[in-house]
């Protein structure tokens, strides 16, 4: 199978920030949002659905 340089290099960058948090997923997850706040780009969020009653 053929390699695709776009996925290999989200994979290398995903690894290079996984390390920096020291792969610890709780840390991953504050610096993400940190970058998220910082970036001028719009982040979406869904409000919560509400349950169907049964």
């Amino acid at each position: 199978m053929a390699r695709d340089p776009i996925v290999d290099e989200v994979r290398r960058v995903r690894e290079n920030e996984a390390a920096k948090c020291g792969f610890d997923v709780k840390a991953i997850l504050v610096a993400s949002r940190k970058r998220q706040r910082r970036s001028s780009h719009k982040v979406v969020s869904f409000a919560p659905r509400k349950k169907l009653s049964a």
